[in-house]
């Protein structure tokens, strides 16, 4: 139904990049928060990155300058390019659908998808 799907996460080396893809198929992604979180095993969920219905986007903190958000609207797509990976970017990365809101916060969206690792070695 709405649940987004997650890929594109796997073993990289510091320094390089990957990007992960989310399909929301079913979801209009125009309108629609589409966001991405991740959690490291013993941590809370962190807020990575989202883009608004009117293109704006939003990142964290210890992301910003290095990770950007995109939509593809035709294909119900969203993006996670991530540059200059460091290994504290180890973590489950989650696509997540939602109403605009706290967007930095989970519970300010609706779907979630089921993960995909990425991990970072130094």
């Amino acid at each position: 139904q709405g649940q987004p799907v997650e890929s594109g996460g796997k073993l990289a080396q510091a320094g390089g990049r990957l990007r992960l893809s989310c399909a929301a198929s079913g979801v209009t992604v125009r309108f629609f928060v589409m966001g991405w979180f991740r959690q490291a095993p013993g941590k809370e969920r962190e807020f990575v990155a989202a883009i608004t219905p009117d293109d704006g986007t939003f990142y964290g903190d210890s992301v910003k300058g290095r990770f950007t958000i995109s939509r593809d609207n035709a294909k119900s797509m969203a993006y996670l390019q991530m540059n200059s990976l460091k290994p504290d970017d180890t973590a489950t990365y989650y696509c997540a659908v939602g109403r605009q809101g706290s967007l930095r916060l989970p519970g300010s969206y609706d779907y979630w998808g089921q993960g995909t690792q990425v991990t970072v070695s130094s």
